[in-house]
């Protein structure tokens, strides 16, 4: 009998992620959803009682605090295997510049340095759970970061800071897809949709042009279909595989995002 697979989903309490737990929760798998809102979490977990035939768990952790991030990572680690980490949590564009409990630029650290530190402090585990899988979900909206002014104190945007930390995403996947080649690990990452009819897309309002249903398909994908077996280190459009920023490419860039995401998070890339 094949050992029930486990699945943790960052920001399932709305959007992508509460549409990709939906998907799951039939399939027999233990799903250990994450959000920042205790309500949330339970009202999510009582809807999807109904459909789920495997375990559900709920953990709370608030992204804009990295200790938060922590606490969820030591205790995700008392699990027996993680066979799919989803980095969906995010923020989106709307509202003026904010800092995190930590001092950092919100959207970088809640898009960006959160699901760089959990998955780090998780790297132990999913090796150990091969086959494994890690999907990050970015964004077709990437802008090149600027290692000057990386928390944008001089010049803010909310669509820069969220171009930015999607593209820091990517670089984290390929950095990881590199180092993990040939253990049993893989890492991909994905634009699931444009516009998809989110809460996020909705607080900048901004009309939805992908139906929802489009990127959950598209982001289960990664997440479970043996058509993926093996694949490592790709950015995917949908399910069309794609080419990122430049960026994203430049092995110089990547050294200097990871040394600045070792030095604010406390975390070294270097085993």
């Amino acid at each position: 009998m094949a050992e029930q697979r486990t699945i943790v989903i960052t920001g399932a309490t709305d959007g992508l992620g509460k549409g990709l737990a939906a998907e799951l929760a039939p399939t027999g798998a233990r799903l250990i959803l994450h959000g920042r809102n205790q309500e949330k979490g339970e009202a999510l977990l009582e809807e999807l009682r109904a459909k789920a035939t495997g375990e559900l768990e709920w953990r709370l952790a608030d992204f804009a605090s990295l200790d938060d991030v922590r606490y969820l990572a030591d205790s995700l680690l008392d699990e027996q295997r993680i066979d799919a980490l989803v980095n969906n949590a995010g923020i989106g564009t709307a509202g003026p510049r904010e800092e995190s409990e930590d001092g950092y630029e919100l959207t970088f650290q809640v898009d960006y340095l959160a699901p760089f530190l959990l998955t780090r402090r998780l790297l132990p585990l999913l090796r150990t759970s091969s086959p494994s899988r890690i999907v990050n979900v970015s964004s077709a909206g990437q802008s090149p970061i600027d290692f000057d002014d990386v928390m944008l104190e001089r010049d803010y945007s909310g669509f820069q800071a969220y171009c930015q930390a999607k593209l820091g995403l990517v670089m984290l996947t390929f950095d990881l897809a590199e180092e993990l080649e040939g253990s049993g690990v893989t890492a991909n990452c994905l634009h699931p949709g444009t516009y998809m009819p989110t809460n996020m897309v909705r607080a900048a309002g901004v009309d939805p042009v992908t139906p929802l249903e489009d990127g959950v398909a598209a982001t289960m994908r990664l997440i479970v279909s043996p058509e993926v077996d093996g694949v490592n280190g790709h950015y995917f459009n949908g399910t069309a595989e794609d080419a990122p920023n430049p960026q994203a490419e430049d092995p110089e860039a990547r050294r200097r995002l990871r040394e600045i995401s070792e030095e604010l998070t406390g975390v070294s890339t270097t085993a």
